[in-house]
């Protein structure tokens, strides 16, 4: 027994190591410099350069539908300070601008996931915006976005432009503009937002007042291309902002898809997380979507939306029922073949 331990704890002594030793010094290992000498360039695994689920959700909130989106964190912090103001201060909310149905009427609005409300969407994403301005880490930017690098228009840009933050309504303006202009689509306006914070994700930077008209650009710019079959050129924004050149704008774009990795995928699942997200926003921030009575018409519409989707599924399946079936009655005949033989 002691001779066994005294060999298990000295390697020297035991003959399976030394023969192990030899076989190693047999087959040295080839380093990864050794590999880029030799063999030209090394690459590396993707496994190696992908982060861990966790950590790739909480750094990228618009690639993966479980992590948050950074304008919800970002508007918490003035919803929180609102409501403890208004307890504090014994405020009441005021006359209920908001309808609610009851048993002789239904209220509902006209916004879904499949078609949401234009004017309402473009409110919540310049509020989403205004969140990630005022409640930003620093100032972190980039020259290409800087306004007064590259100017808008040709107005003199004020010199406190990177100091003084913009209103909700400034921002509101801005990108109705743009999308009236352009006759952009509200799905549109809510994979503007998601490129947004991929950007600022990224590229690990800030939207701050020096860049925010330069980054939505850009944002629009590119989600306009992606998700409209007729996508507007860039030459079309140039007779919306009068002042902007055309090289300009591909320059602007060229370094937005660099800095994004060139991943414009929106995914089903993120653009629904985004789409509920801002509904969660315009209720924290008392912008109601637009309700309307339920009408016996859009009743009846309804009603047939929802059959069509319910045959649909039962006729999927009704067919998945079948293949089960016919593999079952494989299986059972290669069985009987089996035992016959």
């Amino acid at each position: 027994m002691g001779g066994s331990v005294s060999c298990c704890i000295s390697p020297g002594e035991s003959p399976k190591v030394q023969r192990r030793e030899v076989e190693l010094e047999e087959c040295p290992i080839t380093t990864t410099e050794d590999l880029s000498e030799d063999t030209g360039t090394y690459l590396q695994h993707i496994s190696d350069r992908e982060l861990p689920d966790e950590l790739a959700q909480e750094a990228n909130p618009s690639d993966h539908p479980r992590a948050s989106t950074l304008f919800l964190n970002k508007s918490q912090t003035d919803v929180r300070e609102k409501r403890k103001s208004n307890y504090l201060n014994h405020m009441s909310p005021g006359l209920l601008t908001k309808k609610y149905s009851s048993c002789s009427t239904i209220f509902i609005d006209d916004s879904t996931i499949s078609q949401p409300n234009l004017k309402s969407t473009i409110k919540c994403v310049a509020l989403a915006i205004y969140y990630h301005i005022k409640n930003r880490d620093s100032n972190r930017s980039l020259e290409i976005f800087d306004e007064k690098t590259h100017p808008l228009s040709r107005e003199k840009v004020p010199d406190d432009y990177s100091v003084v933050d913009p209103e909700h309504k400034l921002i509101y303006r801005f990108v109705r503009t743009l999308f009236s202009s352009a006759q952009l689509t509200a799905e549109c306006a809510i994979v503007t937002l998601v490129y947004l914070e991929r950007l600022l994700t990224y590229a690990e930077m800030d939207i701050c007042p020096c860049n925010w008209k330069r980054i939505v650009l850009g944002a629009i710019l590119l989600a306009s291309k992606v998700w409209d079959d007729q996508a507007v050129w860039n030459v079309d924004y140039c007779q919306i902002l009068k002042d902007i050149t055309v090289e300009d704008m591909n320059e602007m774009e060229r370094h937005f898809l660099e800095l994004l990795q060139f991943n414009i995928n929106v995914p089903a699942s993120v653009y629904a997380k985004y789409y509920f997200d801002l509904r969660s926003l315009a209720d924290d921030n008392n912008l109601s979507f637009p309700l309307e009575p339920l009408s016996n018409k859009r009743a009846q519409k309804l009603e047939a939306i929802s059959r069509l989707c319910e045959d649909k599924y039962k006729d999927l399946s009704k067919s998945a029922m079948r293949r089960s079936i016919s593999v079952d009655n494989m299986v059972g005949v290669k069985n009987s073949q089996a035992v016959l033989s």
